[in-house]
């Protein structure tokens, strides 16, 4: 799993202190969450994680709550301090070494992202195979979608959230 702050480049070059106050406490959010759904923080990117999980569905509901929070977070805020997160998941074999993981799959998931509306979650097929009717919320194919650096079109799915 990949995250990403909407805008966060841009909020950076207009008012750093502000976005690295946002970076921190979407950060404390996120790490709160994934520990509940067995989640492991590979690194962070820049303004986003790289997150492993055991399962497809642990992924999707930990994403669904990263979404849920954040969204609860932001309500009173104003706009300019509102943080919206594109989430992406994909399932495949990875190559760990020293704590780091790699691979097409590591690939892959973070293309997926971009795929998200604001505030919301994109999958893979393979994702989509897995967690499929076992959960209430419905999932909306976006089709099959070219990723940068990636051989053969890749078929996306969304989370609709309520």
């Amino acid at each position: 799993m990949f995250t990403d702050i909407v805008g966060y480049t841009l909020l950076g070059q207009k008012n750093e202190s502000l976005s690295l106050s946002l970076l921190e406490e979407q950060r404390r959010l996120v790490r709160e969450i994934l520990n509940r759904h067995n989640g492991r923080e590979v690194k962070t990117i820049g303004d986003g994680f790289l997150i492993e999980f055991p399962s497809a569905l642990d992924a999707v509901r930990c994403a669904y709550d990263i979404q849920g929070k954040t969204r609860e977070h932001n309500v009173p805020l104003p706009e300019e301090k509102r943080v919206h997160l594109r989430i992406g998941i994909h399932l495949g074999d990875v190559v760990e070494s020293e704590g780091d993981i790699s691979g097409d799959a590591v690939n892959v998931a973070s293309r997926i992202g971009p795929f998200a509306e604001n505030g919301g979650i994109s999958l893979s097929r393979q994702v989509y195979d897995q967690v499929q009717n076992k959960f209430e919320l419905p999932l909306v194919t976006l089709g099959a979608k070219t990723l940068k650096n990636v051989a053969t079109p890749v078929e996306l799915y969304k989370v609709t959230l309520p």
